[in-house]
């Protein structure tokens, strides 16, 4: 008599995803055709588990921007421990796309509403040279930027704003005020970090504040100009957008 084979239990998994966005379409699925992150994740886990079982972040990333620590939860019956698992995917990932952790949680569990805030980090080579081997982690501008001056525009973003003016076009969100509990600008060389912690970001958020920041940089706006900016709920009274390269999640707490 054949013996029926044991299902194995049912549960949540919350995955540390690190992964270099350069060659991929963001984080979330596309209906294009495009690579992205999900996909590449999610076929991995059909591999293992066999059938699609659906991946969800704590949020979504652009095409080319990289991540430290995006964590993604995944519910199924899965054969092997949390550290089986990990191993399991990593033979099965691209080299640009890592499990850095896995670890089973409550299945109430949900990476996007229970995360509290999230860190992104943006560099910028300011240097008259391209750095070759930073050029996918950064944004080359040649012009001589006053990091100071960027650094005194940064303080009209901390605390709770509306963030309209800094706001993808065609976004389609509830409410556009969001809380900036950190905005730090620093300079070592030719090497400007810009890394902000809030409660949650808008779409294209950390880029064009960081866009923006680089026109004070360059002398083209005033750092007392940025409450007015804010106050005018305007993405058109806002700097451009920061090429994607130069940014990466770094951290989301719980």
């Amino acid at each position: 008599m054949k013996k029926e084979r044991k299902e194995h239990p049912f549960r949540t998994v919350l995955l540390i995803l690190e992964y270099d966005g350069t060659r991929y379409a963001g984080w979330q699925s596309q209906n294009k055709g495009e690579q992205t992150i999900q996909d590449t994740l999610e076929k991995a886990v059909t591999v293992i588990v066999g059938k699609r079982v659906p991946a969800v972040a704590s949020g979504r990333t652009d095409a080319g921007v990289h991540a430290l620590a995006m964590p993604v939860s995944i519910k199924g019956h899965f054969p092997m421990n949390d550290e089986g698992l990990m191993k399991a995917l990593n033979s099965l990932l691209p080299d640009d796309i890592a499990v850095k952790a896995a670890k089973t949680v409550d299945d109430s569990f949900h990476a996007i509403s229970d995360a509290k805030q999230k860190t992104y980090r943006y560099v910028i080579h300011n240097g008259p040279v391209r750095n070759p081997l930073g050029i996918r982690y950064s944004w080359h501008v040649i012009q001589k930027l006053n990091s100071a001056e960027m650094r005194q525009g940064a303080e009209a973003f901390v605390g709770q704003h509306d963030f309209a003016s800094f706001m993808a076009a065609n976004s389609q969100v509830k409410s556009t005020v969001r809380h900036i509990y950190a905005l730090e600008v620093a300079r070592k060389g030719d090497t400007i970090t810009v890394e902000i912690t809030a409660n949650g970001f808008l779409r294209q958020m950390v880029r064009n504040i960081v866009g923006t920041l680089a026109e004070i940089g360059r002398g083209r706006m005033k750092p007392e100009e940025m409450k007015r900016i804010l106050m005018a709920k305007d993405r058109r009274k806002a700097g451009p957008t920061a090429p994607a390269q130069g940014l990466t999640l770094v951290e989301v707490e719980y």
